[in-house]
């Protein structure tokens, strides 16, 4: 006979509600931007949402209980946030990921007990490291009497997570007056959770997700891919249903350059993806009417990234780049405050 699922207590009370703040340097003669800050849940990213959701649906369900041993493939943040809750909720975790995981998240799994499998000893000819993370896990659940795995690819508790808080949490804050939404797409589990509330509302609010060059997502052809947490290697099951009304795909380039800008104009430091969808907005922004209101989900946080994205060293020898040359593309724009500084 199974215990009662444990309830949700101390830390797992501070996931959502994160703030929504006005950008007002980043485009200051474009539309009103707002961001939201992702990055502000407990265990540091968007993911800790579905993580959440996905555990508590399984333990109310009486899928799993305490003590069970939960597994997950994941490029980092699903990671953290699974650990984070299994430590809460008294669960064994076990996450299958690859080398592109961030050093930082690695770090935070095993601080919460977790335990980190790489797929690269195992991978197979022609695999992607999407495909093999997969085959791994669904090999450790049949080899583990009663481990679970959430597949936070085709659960769909996982766009519920973001249509219930994150894209609710911005229809409230901003009365139901948003004309675009733009988010980093990866399990496609926030750009569909977006899109079903925008749905169930009513309204013509723009869905937009910002995708990586390289990605298989929505049609495209897959590829090498620097920044984790934005795209894939196969398309996932909810990216079938996630239906964005439009789709924009970056660079690593892309994405160092908007993290960039957004940590000199408005002092976000923010993850890989974020930087991409900042590139996204600025290209977007000139078609956009001075009275739209746009808002950008900006998944985790920068310092997660102080080593890849935030190093001069990483981007010249992974992106081609070198420091001189990104700090003139960051300040490069017209609307840039530091080239009026300059001139003025």
């Amino acid at each position: 006979m199974h215990s009662a699922p444990p309830r949700d207590r101390g830390v797992l009370h501070a996931i959502g509600r994160t703030p929504l703040v006005r950008l007002e340097r980043l485009l200051p003669s474009g539309p009103a931007v707002w961001a939201k800050l992702e990055m502000l849940n407990p265990g540091g990213s968007a993911k800790d949402r579905p993580a959440h959701r996905m555990l508590r649906e399984a333990l109310d369900s009486g899928r799993i209980s305490q003590g069970s041993l939960v597994v997950e493939s994941s490029s980092g943040n699903m990671a953290v946030g699974l650990a984070q809750a299994c430590a809460v909720f008294g669960l064994r975790f076990h996450c299958v990921v690859d080398h592109l995981i961030q050093r930082q998240n690695l770090a935070l799994v095993r601080a919460y007990g977790g335990t980190v499998e790489f797929i690269e000893p195992r991978m197979q000819p022609g695999e992607s490291r999407l495909e093999a993370r997969l085959r791994r896990v669904r090999e450790i659940v049949a080899e583990n009497r009663g481990a679970w795995w959430p597949n936070q690819y085709a659960n769909p508790a996982n766009p519920a997570a973001h249509a219930a808080g994150t894209m609710r949490e911005i229809d409230e804050a901003l009365g139901g007056r948003v004309d675009v939404v733009l988010a980093a797409t990866s399990t496609t589990g926030t750009i569909g959770g977006c899109r079903a509330r925008v749905t169930e509302r009513g309204g013509d609010t723009r869905v937009i997700g910002v995708d990586a060059v390289g990605s298989a997502l929505f049609g495209g052809r897959p590829g090498d891919r620097l920044i984790t947490g934005l795209g894939a290697g196969i398309e996932p099951a909810l990216a079938r249903s996630a239906d964005p009304d439009e789709v924009m795909r970056v660079s690593a380039l892309d994405c160092v350059l908007g993290c960039r800008r957004l940590a000199a104009r408005e002092g976000i430091l923010a993850g890989g993806s974020s930087g991409g969808v900042i590139t996204a907005l600025e290209r977007l922004a000139p078609s956009l009417p001075r009275t739209h209101t746009c808002v950008v989900i900006l998944a985790d946080r920068g310092s997660r990234y102080l080593d890849t994205i935030y190093d001069d060293g990483w981007v010249e020898e992974k992106v081609g780049l070198g420091p001189d040359a990104v700090r003139a593309r960051v300040e490069a724009d017209p609307a840039s405050p530091r080239r009026r500084w300059a001139v003025a």
